[in-house]
């Protein structure tokens, strides 16, 4: 006995067929939409992890032990020390501690000076260069090759030029202004503080420039041209307009300007060695020298752990005041 089947029942059966799939199909789908994010995250995690999580927790475990020269071989076998470390790096009225406070001075004072001069200069640079005029394209790839040289290339190139002798700094101050009566030594001293700065402000302004200029692309330009209608003039449409527009963008880049410039080493290190002057001793090179000068790393890792934590003190406040102002600025 045949069956026959009617289009009418074949039309059905092949829409039940292609209808919502099961719930483990579904199940298979939302696994697979959600863990897909993290499976393309995770080699960058693990690269993470490596390079900077592992020897983070090391550095920390480190500065509990009481690791010198005599457990270089074998660090895992040094002495616990517990809290000693911090105690010697805290105590202030010792020579270590001393050190370190006169240290973290002066990273404060180069960091505030040299995050306000990149800013302003950054600033200032980019909202001329809003300007159409012949030559703007050129200017702009001048101003970023700072930015774009090789740290060490461009700081060994004002190394030669802060020679006391045949520099071209002194030559041009000394020799042709005629500004200071003698040559000056940059690179010991009270001046090396300066000749540090103005290598720093040199490298770092570029990058606000950069940034400032990206975020003033997102400024209409109808609100210069309804604010000039009005006879606001140029400081006013910057100080009404511009500043507040660039808050959020100005916001994020002196945050990221601060830290670079107060974890900063390479500068310093290749501008003075390995032993900087006490003037233009950053806290980045003191720790350099508790732990490889002085072969006490258990005192150095604890200096760093420190450094750390000021830095994540530091960040969290600057955060919430900047999101409380943010939340004032919007209501």
């Amino acid at each position: 006995m045949t069956s026959t089947v009617t289009p009418e029942a074949a039309e059905r059966k092949d829409s039940s067929d292609t209808a919502a799939p099961g719930p483990r199909r579904r199940r298979t789908d939302r696994i697979r939409r959600i863990g897909l994010p993290y499976l393309l995250l995770l080699p960058a995690l693990i690269l993470e992890l490596l390079v900077h999580l592992v020897p983070m927790v090391i550095g920390i475990v480190m500065s509990f032990k009481e690791l010198t020269q005599f457990y270089i071989r074998d660090w895992g076998t040094a002495p616990w020390t517990g809290f000693g470390n911090y105690k010697v790096s805290v105590d202030f009225s010792a020579p270590v501690g001393k050190a370190l406070l006169h240290s973290f001075f002066v990273t404060v004072g180069f960091t505030l000076l040299s995050v306000a001069f990149c800013w302003l200069i950054g600033t200032v640079t980019a909202i001329y260069m809003q300007e159409n005029f012949r030559g703007r394209g050129v200017l702009r790839a001048l101003f970023l090759i700072p930015y774009a040289l090789p740290v060490y290339a461009a700081v060994i190139t004002w190394v030669f030029m802060f020679q006391h002798d045949n520099g071209l700094v002194n030559h041009v101050l000394h020799d042709q202004l005629h500004i200071t009566s003698k040559p000056s030594f940059w690179l010991i001293g009270d001046n090396s503080f300066y000749a540090l700065l103005i290598v720093h402000v040199w490298k770092g302004w570029p990058f606000a420039f950069l940034i400032v200029m990206a975020g003033l692309q997102n400024i209409p330009k109808e609100l210069y041209e309804a604010a000039s209608i009005d006879g606001a003039g140029m400081l006013q449409q910057i100080r009404r307009i511009t500043l507040p527009s660039l808050r959020p963008v100005n916001q994020v880049l002196v945050l990221v300007l601060f830290l670079w410039t107060f974890n900063d080493f390479n500068t310093p290190y290749v501008l003075f060695g390995r032993s900087a002057p006490e003037a233009a001793d950053l806290i980045s090179v003191h720790i350099y020298q508790a732990s490889f000068v002085t072969w006490n790393f258990g005192t150095g890792s604890a200096m760093s752990v420190l450094l750390l934590l000021f830095l994540l003190v530091v960040t969290a406040v600057y955060l919430v005041l900047t999101s409380r102002g943010r939340r004032s600025a919007d209501v």
